[in-house]
């Protein structure tokens, strides 16, 4: 056993952020660590099975992208008492385990709010063990605060921090593009690649074309002309917008079908809402198991820019349209969306701003991505859950 692991993460909106630490709890599980994934969202989905203790805490969760206001499962504003029994569960496991390694995901560049109960954590892993290394887990792009939230930052991560994860590709997108890098910051980052589920783990390249895919899946999409144009949003209700967007297009030009894909964290009232105004090319179901290869087998992808999604179209190859979340000071996909049409992953487009595209525009530029065919190939890593390991022994290596 190489060591004992703590992950600590709260998904307030969507879904990524426990995706993204439930690959680096199996990465690091899966390199003889004893892991521990500490949940402070909403439940998702069963854990039983995963080779990584799970441990859930009781829930918070956002609405809109209101995240100052922390709500619990009813959506009413969680009461003090929430608060000081997270922090509590914590603190506990941090002494009951002694970890070797407390990670923190997306803390402290972001969920402040929730700061008591991370830097409570790390002081309780710290006297349960003195040398036990902490570091910070983020994705590839953040969103950039106010000068002085970055500032609160970059003294926490200097106080309690020894490094920061970086799951992502510098050559592809480089943390600078959504955050100030100093020199000082620059030393603590060590860049995994980027996370993918085990089945879209590469050599850290796109795969080859179709030819290693399973046969089949290519048929309507590439042969015949038939294949779906998929829509998909993750699992919020954020991609509500784009949604709507898209049965507006899909009317202008019924000669193609449509499928689309909500997160089960889409209301069941907007649900039924896209279910009866679709017209009838268009088919809208809840999000399944088989996406994966329904995603390979499209004529088109349209989806956000998060984080998964770029793994999803990578490994898929397919033709794809991204429109990034952008709602209040949201820029995280904005930034990344514009690093897949730069690389020539996908096309962008806005639901917002003076190149807000109209149901018209869409559907041509739907017209136009399905005519110009399947992406070029781009290297990017995405061996993240194959290097991340070797990462985190290294760095307790550098301690002894």
């Amino acid at each position: 056993m190489n060591g004992t692991v703590l992950i600590a993460v709260t998904h307030l909106l969507g879904s990524g952020h426990l995706v993204r630490a439930g690959h680096l709890a199996r990465a690091l599980a899966a390199s003889g660590y004893a892991v521990t994934l500490a949940s402070g969202g909403m439940p998702m989905r069963a854990m039983e099975g995963e080779p990584f203790a799970f441990v859930q805490l009781p829930p918070v969760k956002v609405e809109g992208v209101d995240f100052r206001n922390l709500l619990d499962e009813e959506g009413v504003p969680i009461a003090a008492s929430r608060r000081t029994e997270r922090q509590a569960i914590l603190a506990q496991l941090a002494t009951a385990l002694r970890p070797d390694v407390v990670i923190t995901e997306h803390f402290p560049f972001g969920r402040r709010q929730l700061a008591d109960e991370f830097l409570g954590l790390i002081a309780a892993a710290k006297a349960a063990n003195p040398r036990v290394l902490v570091l910070a887990s983020v994705r590839d792009v953040l969103v950039t605060p106010r000068p002085d939230r970055i500032a609160e930052a970059h003294r926490r991560l200097a106080d309690h921090f020894d490094g920061v994860l970086v799951h992502g590709d510098a050559a592809f997108l480089p943390l600078e593009a959504s955050w100030p890098v100093s020199a000082g910051l620059a030393e603590r980052l060590h860049y995994t690649g980027y996370l993918a589920a085990p089945s879209l783990r590469a050599e850290r390249s796109n795969p080859e074309p179709p030819a290693r895919r399973p046969p089949g899946l290519l048929r309507s999409a590439r042969n015949d002309g038939e294949g779906e144009i998929l829509v998909s949003g993750g699992g919020s209700g954020a991609a509500l917008p784009l949604f709507r967007l898209c049965l507006d297009a899909a009317r202008l030009d019924t000669s193609r079908p449509w499928r689309l894909f909500a997160g089960r964290g889409l209301a069941d009232a907007d649900f039924a809402g896209l279910r009866q105004s679709a017209s009838p090319n268009v088919t809208v179901e809840r999000a399944r198991q088989d996406f994966g290869e329904l995603l390979a087998a499209c004529a088109l992808s349209i989806s956000q820019a998060g984080y998964n999604t770029v793994l999803d179209l990578v490994a898929a190859a397919c033709p794809a349209i991204v429109v990034p979340f952008d709602a209040g000071a949201e820029t995280e996909q904005a930034v990344r969306a514009e690093a897949m049409e730069r690389a020539g992953l996908a096309r962008c487009l806005r639901l917002s701003g003076a190149d807000a595209a109209t149901p018209a525009a869409f559907a041509a530029a739907v017209k136009a991505a399905l005519t110009a065919g399947p992406p070029g190939t781009s290297a990017i890593d995405r061996d993240g859950a194959g290097t991340v390991a070797g990462i985190v022994t290294r760095l307790l290596a550098e301690r002894d």
